[in-house]
């Protein structure tokens, strides 16, 4: 079953070659391929679940975090041009495996950080093989689609949200032990690469794009054209990236600074959001095959904005811990859904489409998270809250410009 297919034409059809495979050995390659998506995710989240100890270790305000959180973002601005090219020429199951080597060798590195300007140059690089890593997982995950022939995205990004409440636990565990984020992120990076031997074999291959295909993508501009399907699909991402961006980076700060909840509980927001954002997109496809993506799309928006200013009106633990639990479901099948359909779109590689939608959407992710620290230090962090509470009524209403 090694065989390799071109998917440069119509990637919804099942592969010719997987057609023919056993039911066991199609649930093995989609398990590798969900590892991948726990692996990408994990390391974000062991970086985030350490964010509140750096900030304190480094004595930054919230200007100076916002300032340092830029540097990711710079990374994937970077990137954007070359990504979905280069999974073209080589191939996602290829891809993913260099990127998210070096995403997990970078996100080690934050350890190293003494200074704010070495944690800005380690979160550069950070940036820069997210990029990567998330066009090439995310192009594996529909030509998954493509084979089993039914929604299965948002089980992927359920794993990545799996991720992201384990790599919560693992840092509560890792601050009750007084370990540094240095040893912290090692023993995580160490545990990732065992879990990507063990799974890159079962990827699901693609042939190398042809030389006179890849001579035809030099000539294009380096900025991948984005129809205006793909351009409403993106911005409906970077609506709920922004919020998920700020559920991720500043949770622990909202709980610790505004909820003032004790030591103990400070992790309780961001873990309320991700064990309700990962069961949202275990159940999501199901969800959406029933009710439609565009009704769940706009209900989604309503319950972004809804946790948002629970969490704003009640900056209390309990209120506000359910609040960061709706906008977690909220979030949770938006950028699933936005994919999928980008991935779908007519004449347009689903690495090209990935990369217009994700260099849109997942700006929101980037960018939402730096800025908020400084509106938090002009106008205070619960203000800044409230005003990102918008975005979730913006999906709402966006999700007429998109076709199902």
């Amino acid at each position: 079953m090694d065989t390799e297919i071109n998917l440069s034409r119509k990637v919804r059809k099942p592969l010719k070659a997987y057609k023919e495979a056993k039911q066991s050995y199609l649930n093995r390659m989609r398990l590798a391929v969900s590892l991948f998506y726990f692996s990408m995710g994990l390391t974000f989240a062991t970086w985030a679940s350490r964010i509140p100890d750096i900030k304190e270790t480094l004595n930054l305000t919230e200007a100076d975090l916002g300032t340092v959180l830029f540097a990711i973002p710079l990374g994937q601005l970077l990137m954007m041009p070359f990504s979905g090219k280069i999974v073209i020429r080589y191939g996602s199951s290829k891809t993913v495996v260099f990127g998210i080597i070096f995403y997990i060798l970078s996100m080690a590195t934050l350890g190293l950080a003494t200074e704010v300007w070495q944690l800005m140059l380690s979160l550069f690089f950070f940036g820069i093989f997210s990029n990567f890593t998330n066009i090439s997982v995310n192009t594996q995950g529909i030509l998954t689609e493509s084979i089993f022939r039914r929604p299965i995205m948002s089980s992927f990004h359920g794993a990545w949200s799996l991720a992201g409440f384990t790599g919560a636990l693992i840092g509560l565990l890792m601050m009750n032990f007084g370990l540094k984020p240095l040893y912290h992120f090692a023993i995580v990076a160490i545990l990732l690469y065992i879990n990507i031997f063990a799974n890159y074999r079962h990827l699901v291959k693609t042939r190398p794009a042809k030389p006179a295909k890849v001579e035809a993508e030099k000539k294009r501009s380096l900025i991948p054209k984005i129809n205006p399907a793909l351009a409403w699909l993106g911005v409906i991402g970077f609506c709920s990236m922004v919020s998920e961006g700020i559920m991720f980076d500043w949770s622990g700060v909202y709980f610790k600074e505004v909820v003032k909840a004790p030591e103990s509980l400070v992790i309780l927001g961001y873990t309320s959001f991700m064990i309700m954002m990962a069961s949202g997109r275990f159940i999501g496809d199901k969800i959406t095959a029933r009710f439609g993506r565009k009704r769940v799309l706009a209900i989604s928006g309503f319950m972004i904005s809804g946790g948002m200013y629970i969490a704003v009106f009640f900056p209390y633990v309990i209120p506000a811990a359910l609040g960061f639990m709706l906008v977690g479901l909220g979030v949770s099948t938006v950028v699933p859904g936005v994919y999928s359909l980008a991935g779908k779109t007519p004449g347009i590689e689903p690495s090209q489409a990935l990369t217009a939608v994700s260099s849109i959407s997942f700006l929101g992710f980037l960018l939402g998270p730096p800025i908020i620290g400084y509106i938090a230090h002009a106008v205070g962090l619960k203000m800044s809250f409230a005003i990102i509470g918008v975005f979730g009524v913006g999906i709402a209403f966006l999700v007429n410009k998109i076709k199902e």
